[in-house]
């Protein structure tokens, strides 16, 4: 299904985004969001956010950490998910259960009944904060959706296509929206282009200063 342009919140027209990408804005209400960043805080004090390496070395622009029964990770190995925090030795805490829920309902909003996500990777962006184009092919199953919220600033998120140099659009997520890549949207490029400081609702300390924080609930077996 094909979605129509749409208004956002502050007015801007969104572009008519392709097939099998879902976005729903303002999907998490302000109060709504406030409890989810708390329960954020108690995954930060079991699995502290961390900068992980690149295959060639380099550390990662950005903070992260994950919750679930597996957790995306990067070091000289490569790209895969582990079931223990690289840095703790523990085994990473569970998905917050308003969140799970969350994503359940926003993928079954887009036809996928039985989605059971197992893995939520926790991004935190820093003003400076940006991820370049990439697919999300760590997974055992493409058929499964991943379901992005995001919190704090906005976010230029960068949309692309099948291959790394088709056309990117940009799209501008706030404080509360949720996106859904599934079906013929899943195997996308995509990734963030930058972050805008000074347009967060309101500030939280599970939200990096002037940054924002993004969570991709994912089903990794």
């Amino acid at each position: 299904m094909r979605a129509a342009a749409q208004a956002d919140l502050f007015g801007a027209v969104d572009p008519v985004l392709p097939p099998g990408i879902a976005l729903f804005r303002g999907r998490i209400p302000l109060a709504e969001s406030r409890v989810l960043l708390d329960d954020m805080l108690t995954v930060f004090a079991a699995a502290p956010p961390y900068r992980l390496r690149m295959k060639t070395g380099a550390y990662v622009i950005n903070q992260l950490t994950n919750c679930g029964e597996l957790g995306w990770h990067s070091d000289s190995q490569g790209y895969r998910y582990v079931d223990r925090h690289p840095e703790q030795g523990t085994p990473w805490p569970a998905i917050p259960p308003r969140v799970k829920a969350a994503a359940i309902a926003a993928a079954r909003e887009c036809g996928v009944a039985d989605f059971d996500p197992d893995a939520c990777l926790v991004n935190l962006y820093a003003a400076e904060g940006k991820l370049n184009l990439h697919q999300d092919h760590d997974e055992a199953d493409f058929a499964w959706p991943i379901v992005s919220f995001s919190f704090g600033n906005d976010g230029v998120f960068a949309l692309g296509g099948a291959k790394r140099r088709d056309p990117v659009q940009g799209v501008t997520l706030h404080h509360g929206d949720v996106m859904v890549l599934h079906g013929p949207g899943r195997m996308l490029f995509h990734g963030v282009k930058k972050i805008v400081p000074g347009t967060a609702p309101f500030q939280h300390s599970a939200i990096p200063a002037n940054g924002r924080l993004n969570l991709t609930l994912r089903r990794a077996t």
